[in-house]
């Protein structure tokens, strides 16, 4: 009932993301706000690294992203990088932190240019390289993020690219396109760095598995792929049944703890990231900040009934 539940409501969800008077509207409200802080823990920098901090105290990774995507004009991607090359300064690994596994920016192409109708993937391409660059100086890495199906051929030849200067990029595949266990046996045998998500964008059933179980089904198979492979797997999921199937998976493959991760988002089974973590297992936790937080806040409603539950009960206390 509660898969059915989440796929009647999914697709409405998606679409007043994408509505700009909505936008707007949730934007001035401050009990929108105070729930959002949920899940994005505030607009600046400084605001990202207090969370940084805390998680690292916790023995905790962390991905940060500066929210953003689809950007119409080349001073606004431009805009992007500059804030992207602040906060890599701001996380500039100290020597002594060597042994430490790196510190993670996450990057959409959108928001570096690849929209743009002249030139957008070379603009992006150009972009993306810079942050690359600055953070492989400072002792970071740098994971691309995927967005929808329109953008995955581009997102991943700009990847390919990238990887030529960087091999330690990582990118982002989403299980429920119904190319994605292709693209993991190729990244497999290149030894890339892949964040293996579910993905949360409303996809048509030509491109993607709409049905929840089909998309696990999915997910694992991919999976199972990547720990196969000679990269490094990064398992993206708050799905109880997909976090149980990852130890035998490991095992089977002869990794340890160290030759993958969990990843999970702010905000979302706190308690689950810190057992895993209290357990000895690698955990990096995906720390969204900024100003253009809507589009995100939306999809965070739309992959859970129970996010959504949480925000109208937060609502309802706040009338």
């Amino acid at each position: 009932m509660a898969g059915a539940f989440a796929n009647t409501l999914r697709p409405a969800i998606m679409a007043a993301g994408r509505r700009e008077g909505l936008r707007r509207t949730a934007e001035r409200l401050p009990v929108t706000r105070k729930v959002v802080h949920r899940f994005v823990p505030g607009e600046t920098i400084a605001s990202a690294m207090d969370v940084v901090a805390a998680l690292r105290e916790s023995g905790r990774y962390v991905s940060v992203d500066y929210l953003g995507e689809g950007v119409s004009d080349v001073d606004d991607a431009d805009a992007a990088v500059r804030v992207y090359l602040d906060l890599i300064e701001k996380l500039r690994r100290p020597d002594d932190f060597a042994a430490i596994r790196p510190l993670e920016v996450s990057v959409k192409l959108s928001a570096l240019g690849q929209s743009l109708q002249r030139d957008g993937d070379k603009i992006a391409r150009e972009n993306a390289w810079s942050i690359c660059d600055a953070a492989q100086r400072a002792g970071l890495w740098v994971t691309v993020d995927a967005e929808d199906h329109t953008t995955t051929e581009s997102t991943l030849s700009i990847v390919r690219d990238l990887r030529a200067d960087f091999p330690w990029l990582g990118t982002v595949l989403q299980a429920y396109l119904r190319r994605t266990l292709g693209d993991c046996q190729e990244f497999a045998v290149s030894g890339a760095r892949i964040r293996l998500c579910k993905g949360a964008y409303d996809e048509p059933a030509s491109v993607a598995y709409r049905d929840r179980a089909e998309a696990t089904e999915s997910y694992l198979a991919c999976l199972r792929v990547l720990m196969a492979g000679s990269g490094y797997p990064m398992v993206a999921s708050h799905d109880p049944a997909i976090i149980a199937a990852v130890p035998g998976m490991a095992r089977e493959s002869g990794r340890g703890v160290a030759d993958f991760e969990y990843q999970m988002l702010y905000g979302i089974r706190d308690g689950e990231q810190r057992r895993l973590a209290g357990s000895g297992n690698q955990v990096r936790v995906y720390v969204p900040f900024g100003t253009q937080w809507y589009g995100y806040f939306m999809r965070r409603l739309a992959e859970r009934p129970a996010n959504l539950t949480f925000f109208l009960r937060a609502l309802a206390r706040r009338r």
